[in-house]
């Protein structure tokens, strides 16, 4: 698992591009099928970029991540987009360090969402059963636990595109990808260059990250979900409602209390 660290502070840079906006579309279609939520956990949270625009569309949206630096961005960017103003309608929000493996929550809650790949992050098969089985502990009876992963094609794409480089006046980056074919897991190494203003227009400061992700097969997800208790359980891919194959670069899967 990754406790994001310096990589923190320029992940929103470097993720701008990211469908932000298409994973809280999912998210809501979901909901308008099985059940509109009150209260959300967002399993992963990262720096809040789902959690925020979930708070301020009304929801109670408890944002769990691992990495304290996270969570610290997190809570700066909710303070910067409220202007220091809980002006959040009826929404609240809270972020928690926890470890996902071993989340808990006082009070069971509606929905958990995990997007952005989190749970690829869980590099042993123990870890995403335990996350399965936490999820489903802590949700109500009826409740919807979404998430999505990149299919084991997608981590094959990456080590033949590889290498893949950034280059802003901010920020930019060199990474490269060595997969392991036995494990269906992938290193990628990250070479980051991140523009310090305070020490003099031109400076960059030069940083290593290492981020491993492993890949599951979806029949074996679906049947792990099933067999921690979930009632319901479907796979689609992409962002939309269609059945998920193996040209499918992400999969989404939707389980039901």
């Amino acid at each position: 698992m990754v406790s994001y660290r310096k990589f923190a502070y320029v992940y929103d840079e470097l993720m701008e591009d990211m469908p932000y906006p298409e994973w809280i579309r999912f998210a809501r279609m979901a909901w308008e099928k099985h059940g509109m939520p009150t209260s959300v956990v967002d399993l992963g949270c990262g720096t809040g970029s789902i959690s925020i625009p979930l708070v301020n569309a009304g929801f109670q949206v408890t944002g769990i991540d691992l990495s304290a630096d996270m969570l610290s961005v997190a809570r700066r960017k909710m303070e910067g987009t409220t202007q220091g103003v809980r002006l959040f309608r009826d929404g609240s929000i809270r972020w928690v360090q926890q470890d996902m493996t071993e989340w808990e929550m006082p009070e069971p809650v509606d929905s958990v969402i995990s997007f952005c790949d989190c749970l690829n992050y869980l590099l042993e098969k123990d870890d995403i059963v335990s996350t399965f089985r936490r999820t489903y502990e802590g949700l109500k009876p009826g409740g919807t636990f979404l998430f999505d992963v990149h299919h084991p094609n997608t981590l094959r794409r990456y080590e033949e595109e590889q290498p893949f480089i950034w280059d802003e006046s901010s920020v930019a980056y060199i990474w490269t990808c060595e997969r392991d074919d036995a494990r269906d897991e992938i290193e990628h190494h990250l070479t980051i260059f991140a523009r310090e203003e305070e020490n003099g227009p031109g400076l960059y400061r030069r940083f290593e990250e290492t981020h491993v992700q492993r890949a599951y097969d979806p029949d074996w997800m679906t049947s792990e979900l099933l067999k921690c208790g979930f009632r319901d359980v479907s796979c689609y891919a992409d962002f939309e409602w269609v059945e998920a194959k193996d040209d499918a670069a992400r999969l989404f899967f939707v389980a039901i209390k």
